[in-house]
């Protein structure tokens, strides 16, 4: 994974990947989200891709969007 920029510096987001179809999100608390387009559709994953990119806005957008921050396709507890 790729450390989040965290532009603002306070961002739950600590870090991220991108594949082609998806972003996997590591927040603060160890757990990581994967946003799938399947799971929340191609214009999301293209958003939240921008946002991870820009190290900027990417919790935000997630606690935004409904259908985003309870439609990941898979969560992985810390260990």
């Amino acid at each position: 994974m790729q450390r989040y920029r965290n532009l603002s510096g306070d961002s739950g987001v600590v870090a991220y990947e991108i594949g082609e179809d998806f972003v996997a999100v590591r927040f603060r608390h160890g757990v990581v989200y994967w946003y799938t387009e399947a799971s929340v559709g191609a214009r999301h994953v293209a958003a939240l891709k921008r946002l991870a990119k820009r190290g900027q806005g990417l919790s935000t957008y997630i606690s935004q969007h409904a259908d985003v921050s309870g439609g990941y396709a898979r969560k992985e507890p810390d260990d």
